[in-house]
């Protein structure tokens, strides 16, 4: 008769041990799941800004986002002819600014390039010789990027940056090549690499 007392007595305590571990064992799943998800986005957001990442170490984008004190021309980024130099203010040299040629828009007779504020990209936003990890990082440090996740579509917006896409016809004849993915679609990749939290490739 104890024997039969005693497991009747122990039998709930038995029952709430085991739900009680069910429990965790679901809470700890359900953390695992959410790990997993997490680490997933990551890595999508990754491979998001490889394909970004392909427009922005396109000649369009860096031959003004050069490390050097002139910018640079065409696909093969030679250094700009006449002499062009940075100047102090990345518009050109005192006497030279940039907008002496570089008009808002592109000059179909003569083959020079324009659009609205045409300028360098200052030296602390040079993309030369970096990895893609690299120019991730860079532009995601404020002494060097200038701008914060929320502001990258804003700024791929503006006329100078959608030139690219729209690059006419250099000088002696023959189109410029534009970056390899669309306009809207490197949008659309940029705004996905900003919902996954912006994260940078490890290489």
């Amino acid at each position: 008769m104890n024997s039969v007392k005693s497991s009747a007595v122990f039998a709930p305590r038995r029952a709430g041990i085991v739900a009680v571990a069910g429990i965790a064992i679901a809470a700890v799943g359900a953390a695992f799941i959410q790990t997993s998800a997490a680490q997933d986005r990551k890595e999508e957001g990754k491979e998001k800004f490889r394909q970004i990442a392909t427009v922005l170490q396109h000649p369009r984008c860096m031959n003004c986002h050069t490390r050097s004190e002139f910018p640079r021309q065409g696909d093969d980024r030679h250094r700009h002819a006449m002499n062009v130099l940075r100047g102090p203010a990345d518009h050109g040299a005192p006497g030279l600014h940039c907008s002496t040629c570089h008009r808002a828009v592109n000059q179909t007779a003569s083959g020079v390039p324009g659009a609205p504020d045409w300028h360098l990209a200052p030296l602390r936003m040079a993309w030369e010789d970096l990895s893609v990890a690299e120019l991730c990082r860079a532009l995601l440090d404020p002494a060097r990027g200038g701008m914060k996740p929320d502001q990258f579509i804003p700024h791929f917006h503006t006329g100078l940056v959608r030139w690219a896409w729209s690059p006419g016809t250099a000088p002696h004849g023959g189109a410029r090549d534009a970056p390899p993915i669309p306009y809207e679609e490197f949008l659309a990749l940029t705004r996905e690499w900003i919902d996954r939290g912006a994260p940078c490739p490890d290489s």
